[in-house]
């Protein structure tokens, strides 16, 4: 995958996606977010790739948002229109089946901090800053932001980060539930690497009905959600893998997954 302003590394079953826009501490313009779209689709739908992880070139940023310079002369109506769209690409990230590990390396801003909600897991630098900043520029997150965060912290946490647009630091954002791990910043890709690798040893077929059981669930009620969790179960059933891990624990032996 050649594209420029992104780097794509894959070792293993772990694929690496590094922004790569440093002088602009990894901002994104639109036509930077479809070719993201276009990466996070092929390797969402690559069978080799069992974990994918998301981070920023250089130590000062993860990602700074978007392209403020190209949204200001935007109307309503094209306004609207970019929002959509990287609301599609950011949910297509959530529910892939492939689990995603956002690496945050410095600020986590904006459009930033709405993408890394959308990973699976988020391990951060202690040096990481936090924050929706938009409301100081007039507007207010618009890429899924007001409902993630309020999802994930709570309505007084979100509503107190949005209507400010203050940061907050890497132990804060640990306490209210915004990242998940904090490691020093020389640790940071050595321990999100090895994170990645973990999962992505395991069955990606039970991975994959695992993801969308907690997805999915999470908005139903909870004799909903757990008649949904026992159709995920049962399909596990009609694996290889199933069969193949089931035997190996009876054997007493690793398992070799084949991931179908």
């Amino acid at each position: 995958m050649n594209y420029d302003n992104f780097q794509v590394e894959i070792d293993g079953r772990v694929a690496v996606v590094t922004i790569d826009n440093p002088k602009a501490l990894n901002a994104m313009s639109q036509p930077m977010m479809e070719d993201f779209g276009r990466i996070m689709t092929e390797l969402a739908g690559a069978t080799d790739v069992g974990a994918i992880i998301l981070t920023g070139s250089g130590e000062k940023a993860f990602m700074a948002g978007g392209d403020i310079a190209g949204m200001q002369p935007l109307g309503a109506f094209e306004a609207r229109a970019v929002a959509l769209k990287s609301q599609d690409i950011y949910r297509q990230i959530e529910g892939c089946a492939t689990p995603v590990i956002c690496a945050i390396n410095g600020y986590v801003l904006g459009g930033g901090c709405e993408l890394a909600m959308c990973c699976d897991i988020r391990i951060a630098s202690e040096h990481a800053r936090f924050g929706q900043p938009e409301i100081k520029i007039g507007i207010i997150p618009g890429f899924g932001g007001t409902q993630r965060l309020a999802r994930l912290v709570g309505l007084g946490a979100a509503r107190k980060m949005i209507y400010t647009g203050e940061m907050i630091d890497a132990a804060e954002a640990l306490r209210i539930g915004l990242t998940d791990i904090v490691v020093p910043a020389a640790e940071l890709m050595s321990e999100a690497r090895k994170l990645a690798a973990s999962i992505a040893e395991k069955s990606s077929v039970a991975i994959g009905l695992a993801k969308q059981a907690i997805n999915n669930g999470y908005s139903m009620d909870l004799n909903r959600a757990c008649a949904y969790e026992a159709e995920q179960f049962g399909l596990c059933f009609a694996s290889y893998d199933q069969k193949e891990g089931m035997l190996a624990f009876l054997e007493k032996r690793p398992a070799k997954f084949e991931h179908r």
